[in-house]
């Protein structure tokens, strides 16, 4: 966001709205601030649309641990099926 010249989470609703998403104010700071348990396709490439950026640069995926084929038991799962998705911590940049 700050790449975008954007520094609060009031300056992303508006951008948000213009695409058909009326979020409130503690939704985008959640979306934001927090790690979402789950996000809507389409406000995802809302997001990747108003920070013209690929989706590696907003999630990270990473190894579910709980998903081990040794320890749950379970027949091998695909690799694909065992990364679970998490956001990438914001960096701000002082100019």
């Amino acid at each position: 966001m700050a790449g975008r010249g954007m520094y609060a989470t009031t300056d992303l609703r508006p951008l948000l709205a213009e695409r058909g998403f009326q979020l409130s104010q503690s939704q985008v700071y959640r979306l934001v601030t927090e790690r979402p348990e789950r996000l809507n396709l389409r406000v995802l490439m809302a997001l990747l649309d108003i920070l013209d950026c690929a989706i590696e640069d907003l999630i990270e995926p990473v190894v579910d641990a709980g998903q081990s084929d040794e320890t749950s038991g379970r027949r091998p799962v695909a690799a694909e099926s065992r990364f679970r998705s998490r956001p990438t911590r914001a960096r701000v940049h002082q100019e």
